[in-house]
């Protein structure tokens, strides 16, 4: 087993890792291992049933979503896995929004954001509502120009 899009090994825990776990619920979902070094090897927690009492609390506190979270053991090394599932609305860590791409966290931001956060919801931006903008505003020339221009689009295709 590699890191990869949905793979990632620590060999402790630091908080810093919920952008991770915000990472993945954002993205396809994916799993964090505590307890790993950089190639996949297992070195074991020290701290692991402490970690399995408190990670719950926490990442849901930060969050706002549930994971399930795992003590495994192999060759004698305790070890985390914590399994993100990715979820329908966009999460975010402390106000921060974070996606998985490749095997690195992304920050999102600007139009990156608003992008995902549109996509989330299922809306594009031309149905989008423009608060300043009413039934007055549109221009009955323009509106029959367009339909002109389509008509004629429409006949080429014919």
């Amino acid at each position: 087993m590699q890191e990869s899009q949905n793979i990632e090994f620590k060999s402790k825990w630091k908080d810093d890792y919920l952008a991770w776990i915000c990472g993945f619920a954002n993205s396809e979902g994916g799993k964090l291992y505590l307890g790993y070094d950089d190639n996949g090897n297992v070195i074991g927690l020290t701290n692991a049933r402490k970690l399995l009492e408190d990670l719950p609390n926490k990442i849901r506190d930060a969050l706002g979503i549930v994971v399930s979270i795992n003590l495994l053991n192999k060759e004698g090394n305790a070890y985390i896995e914590i399994d993100v599932p990715p979820y329908p609305l966009g999460i975010s860590c402390k106000g921060i929004y974070y996606i998985r791409s490749g095997s690195t966290n992304q920050v999102l931001t600007g139009i990156a954001l608003e992008s995902f956060l549109l996509r989330k919801h299922g809306v594009t931006w031309d149905n989008m509502p423009f608060p300043a903008f009413t039934i007055d505003d549109v221009d009955d020339g323009v509106v029959e120009e367009f339909k002109n221009l389509a008509s004629k689009k429409r006949s080429y295709r014919a």
